[in-house]
């Protein structure tokens, strides 16, 4: 990446190319996976962007931290297709999940999702819908709702609280309930992937991916295993290409200067998928 970069979010699409944000500026960074080689391709609002994901239509729905902003990129030109504005007052919006008719973003500092309806045609919305979360999930200091990723069957959510650890399954109506992990913890929780039944949670600060095998409903499951690299170094979020996991290094406990290193991680995909 480039010095000074600050990655967080990634996402990965049907093609070569891998799509990384910055926290210092918002750019998006365009990499070959096949090469390595890559350039940022679309220069950001001067605040961040944080969690992405691309469509089919090759969308690149991308969350705005302290912005309290979303954005939607075409990922072939880099040009902004619709901008929304989620909050008004202090946020952190930090991660987004495309389901069959919507964009959820999370919020790390109140306690809502945003939601983007999209029609059957995949048009865009003019404007975003607020859920409030309700139930099990209670925000208190720090990180609070981070990554998120549907379900095993498709019929809600899941979000990790990086501050207490929990995993919690959220309905479309926002009400939350705490997944049964039996007495595992996913602290330092960020972002998420589902794999089938399988749940890649990256720990951040402690350099891990868990790795949680789940029942078709996301009320329940298992930690299998957690996966380490010696490249790690906080990693935020992680992408799937092919038989590999891609970690942007985020570097937290690094202070940032125009000349810090910044790289993306590659790891087989661990085993659990079974």
């Amino acid at each position: 990446m480039p010095d000074g970069f600050q990655p967080e979010g990634i996402a990965i699409g049907a093609g070569p190319f891998a799509f990384v944000g910055s926290m210092a500026d918002g750019s998006i960074y365009r990499a070959d996976l096949r090469t390595g080689r890559g350039a940022i391709f679309s220069r950001g609002p001067g605040t961040p962007s944080l969690g992405m994901k691309l469509d089919a239509r090759g969308r690149l729905f991308v969350a705005g931290g302290t912005g309290g902003d979303a954005r939607v990129l075409d990922s072939g030109t880099g040009r902004v297709l619709a901008s929304y504005r989620l909050a008004t007052g202090p946020a952190f919006v930090n991660d987004v999940i495309l389901t069959r008719d919507a964009a959820w973003f999370t919020d790390s500092t109140n306690p809502v999702l945003y939601k983007l309806p999209l029609s059957g045609g995949g048009r865009l919305p003019a404007a975003a819908v607020r859920v409030p979360l309700t139930g099990d999930l209670v925000y208190g200091e720090g990180f609070n709702a981070n990554g998120i990723t549907p379900t095993p069957d498709g019929k809600g959510l899941l979000a990790v609280q990086s501050n207490t650890g929990d995993l919690f399954r959220v309905t479309w109506s926002g009400a939350t309930r705490r997944v049964d992990l039996h007495g595992e913890s996913l602290r330092e929780g960020d972002g998420l992937l589902l794999r089938g039944r399988t749940l890649y949670a990256v720990q951040n600060r402690l350099n891990a991916v868990a790795v949680v095998r789940l029942n078709a409903a996301g009320t329940e499951g298992r930690v299998v295993r957690r996966v380490g690299d010696p490249r790690f170094d906080v990693p935020a979020t992680v992408a799937v290409s092919g038989s590999r996991l891609y970690l942007p290094n985020a570097r937290f406990d690094t202070s940032p200067t125009p000349t810090t290193p910044y790289d993306v991680v590659a790891i087989p995909i661990p085993e659990g998928e079974r």
